[in-house]
């Protein structure tokens, strides 16, 4: 399936409205902890400038015990849309944090309800909440009374396939205030494994009447494509398809607006986009950013001849030289191998 129905695509074509926010794009940046910092959002939003990113997620009880802000929550002054995601099992908390999340600049406000991780799960955040609707609910209203922003959820479809509660438990968030469902069609017991669900998220979108996002296996514009013809949902949320791959939210977008497929970025194109992402992690954050770089640089050496060996000294660096030193290495490498490929046998 390469194609939108028109009825669809006629939906899609226009801004997505999360309470009283209207945002310019049907496609969003997910929030990824150690991921989706100023650094990569910057990247992410030069392919896709009107689409909604999200910060890392922040443990609302971690901000009543620090006087600053934690950078973390740090946005560019002219950045937006952007929402900052928020997470803990305390409604006072949330509340609280709402409103110094608003301070700092965000435009809405996301409750992290799905995260499956134990050490967020056992202490009753992220998804654990599945299994505590009436606190759920109770965080949303508390973070609504609190700030005049919108407020969304994103979540899972249930804590184990014994467990699938997603259609009571949307309800409860939607009567409850939220404004925007954003649901990965997994359970907790699921992680990141086996096949996203994405039968769920029709069924959630045939009970509310919010915005529903869907998210879970979105790695191409096919699967884009493929998810919201399946599900009806109102939007895509792009997560693990972003990592060592900024390009990719921006690809969706530019289709469900035109209806045209961008031309991928070469290999090439990648690696010099590695680049650039390492030595802005270097100047933004030092040595703390060259330990985050090793992974990025991992996630983007794949899919070329020869990308594991590069992979493997890439996530070992030890210096933002020693870094750009492997990629133009490699990239010179590439770049011969191109220009052997394209030159008559009778010449080479």
């Amino acid at each position: 399936m390469d194609r939108l129905s028109p009825q669809l695509q006629q939906k899609l074509a226009t801004p997505l409205k999360i309470g009283s926010v209207e945002v310019n794009s049907r496609v969003l940046q997910s929030p990824l902890s150690g991921v989706t910092d100023l650094v990569f959002r910057r990247l992410v939003r030069r392919y896709a400038p009107e689409s909604m990113t999200y910060t890392e997620m922040v443990k609302a009880s971690c901000l009543r015990q620090i006087a600053t802000v934690p950078t973390i929550m740090e946005l560019d002054r002219d950045e937006n849309p952007v929402s900052i995601q928020l997470f803990d099992s305390r409604p006072g908390f949330l509340g609280e944090a709402a409103k110094r999340a608003v301070d700092e600049g965000a435009l809405t406000i996301d409750i992290n309800m799905g995260c499956p991780v134990n050490k967020i799960t056992r202490k009753g955040g992220g998804s654990a909440l599945l299994r505590e609707p009436h606190v759920a609910e109770a965080i949303v209203r508390e973070v609504r009374r609190s700030v005049s922003v919108p407020v969304s959820v994103k979540t899972r479809i249930g804590w184990c396939d014994d467990d699938v509660n997603i259609l009571d438990f949307a309800r409860r968030l939607q009567d409850a205030g939220a404004q925007m469902l954003t649901l990965h069609a997994r359970t907790r017991a699921q992680g990141y494994n086996g096949v996203a669900r994405w039968e769920w998220i029709a069924r959630v979108k045939e009970v509310l009447e919010i915005p529903v996002i869907a998210n879970g296996d979105i790695f191409s514009v096919e699967a884009a494509i493929a998810c919201l013809e399946q599900t009806g949902a109102d939007g895509v949320m792009c997560s693990r398809g972003t990592l060592g791959y900024p390009f990719l939210v921006g690809e969706i977008d530019y289709f469900l607006k035109t209806g045209d497929r961008q031309a991928l970025p070469s290999t090439v194109d990648r690696l010099r986009c590695a680049k650039e992402h390492l030595e802005a992690l270097w100047n933004y954050k030092g040595d703390r950013g060259i330990r985050q770089a090793r992974k990025h640089l991992a996630w983007y050496a794949k899919d070329f001849p020869g990308a594991s060996s590069w992979r493997d000294r890439l996530s070992r660096i030890e210096s933002v030289t020693q870094g750009c030193e492997l990629l133009d290495r490699a990239i010179e490498e590439i770049s011969d191998r191109e220009i052997l490929s394209l030159t008559p046998s009778y010449l080479s």
